[in-house]
């Protein structure tokens, strides 16, 4: 582990495609500028094991690997600072996946976005809702869990729509803690880090940079005419030259601003204002951003034409990640029974071992920003879900308020089949599992 001083910051990127300006803006540069603070302490990785999730194509898996490491090479990144590694060069990490996935709820990876953005587009077509959704896609969070678990990432930076994957992730290392952590907790709970400042680029239809809106502008690929290229079908209004231009409305001022100093923007701003052509708008911003890539771009094809500079450095990355992955799959191993035949002592005939773990509430924030729990019983199984809560203090309140409940009052049917907790009118929780005598026993057993 770092040391109390330093932050473990770990990102992640899926080797599916080749990386385009908004993966640099919204990703790499800024991992790379944090990489280089000295109270970090960075793991970035190339997520291959991901990339069989969505492409069945091996050549450009394999092609993306390496342009994908070239890019992050030839953008600054130094992996004498840095863990800098191939996620499927860490047999740690599938190993992890498998005990993670053993004590996930199924009920979990049913909430997850993608696996029910895929079902509703099934639904929607009127095809069987699980229809053409893989264990892959309906599984992935566990092991996007087991490689920031693996690490003990303090630090995770994510878009918005991934801070579901976090709180799932801080959910499992939870149960896995409380089933196997005999007083010891295994995994640090990581904290989502979303950065507002951080560039989010247009596209050339003014929607957000994506390959799936086919609006991208190369990085590196195509060279500088390529560039140009693509920046001169940026989508833009019909004002002529001479017209005053709107720069905050502008997706050209946008991606200017994200690589320009800010008396660079202003004057670019200016311009704009002042009626500068779209065309010369245009040919500033190839410039302006020409300026930074064209040294990176002469790196990043030095290093595409001798692979095997950079497969060194992916193994000497690959050796210190197991430098921390290999301990602590072996204390994981040891925690969940796979020990020497010889250090395991016989029971006496007749005999069951016992955990000796008790119930408790386990509290986290949904994917909304609000604050839930749940009641876990001892053995793990998820008993009761909240409602959710705008402020932490009134879930801590329920929480403290549960095991004193009278549930022959506050324990009733929601007319569906399951039951609910109200305190008066208000439904302040659900029961979860199939049997509420469960629940009642357990709040019991809290109340002492």
């Amino acid at each position: 582990m770092p040391s109390t001083m330093t932050t473990r910051v770990l990102t992640g990127i899926t080797t599916s495609g080749t990386p385009h300006l908004g993966n640099y803006a919204g990703a790499i540069r800024p991992s790379i500028e944090a990489s280089r603070r000295p109270d970090v302490d960075a793991f970035y990785f190339l997520a291959d094991y991901h990339a069989l999730i969505k492409c069945d194509d091996p050549l450009r898996v394999a092609r993306s690997r390496l342009e994908i490491a070239a890019t992050w090479l030839a953008a600054g990144l130094d992996p004498q600072r840095v863990t800098f590694y191939r996620q499927s060069d860490i047999p740690e990490i599938p190993e992890l996946c498998w005990m993670l996935t053993c004590v996930t709820p199924k009920g979990l990876m049913n909430r997850a976005h993608a696996y029910k953005a895929s079902v509703d587009q099934n639904v929607a077509r009127q095809a069987e809702p699980d229809d053409g959704i893989t264990m892959g896609l309906f599984s992935y969070p566990v092991l996007m869990a087991a490689d920031i678990l693996m690490f003990n990432a303090h630090k995770v930076p994510v878009g918005r729509d991934q801070i579901q994957h976090l709180e799932m992730t801080r959910d499992i290392a939870q149960r896995f803690n409380h089933l196997y952590g005999q007083g010891t907790d295994f995994f640090v709970l990581p904290d989502v880090q979303i950065d507002d400042e951080v560039a989010t680029l247009p596209g050339l239809d003014g929607r957000k940079m994506s390959k799936s809106y086919d609006n991208t502008i190369p990085l590196f690929e195509g060279g500088a005419k390529g560039l140009k290229s693509a920046i001169m079908r940026i989508v833009t209004d019909s004002r002529a030259p001479g017209e005053p231009k709107d720069a905050e409305s502008s997706h050209l001022f946008t991606l200017y601003r994200a690589f320009a100093t800010s008396d660079e923007s202003l004057a670019f701003r200016k311009e704009l204002e002042d009626g500068l052509g779209w065309g010369d708008a245009k040919q500033r911003l190839y410039e302006r951003i020409e300026r930074d890539l064209a040294p990176m771009r002469d790196l990043y094809a030095d290093l595409m034409a001798h692979p095997s500079r950079i497969e060194d450095i992916l193994q000497e990355g690959a050796r210190k990640a197991r430098a921390q992955s290999a301990p602590l799959i072996a204390r994981l191993r040891e925690a969940v029974g796979f020990r020497a035949v010889a250090g395991v002592q016989a029971q006496p005939s007749g005999s069951v071992a016992k955990s000796g773990k008790k119930p408790r509430f386990v509290s986290f924030r949904d994917d909304q920003g609000q604050f839930r729990f749940r009641l876990l019983a001892g053995n793990g199984d998820e008993l009761l879900l909240s409602s959710a809560f705008a402020e932490p203090k009134q879930a801590g309140v329920l929480m403290k308020a549960l095991p004193g409940m009278d549930l022959s009052v506050a324990l009733v049917s929601d007319g569906a089949g399951g039951y609910q907790v109200r305190d008066g009118d208000a439904v302040v929780a659900t029961v979860v599992c199939s049997d509420p005598d469960e629940v009642r026993q357990t709040l019991a057993e809290l109340a002492g």
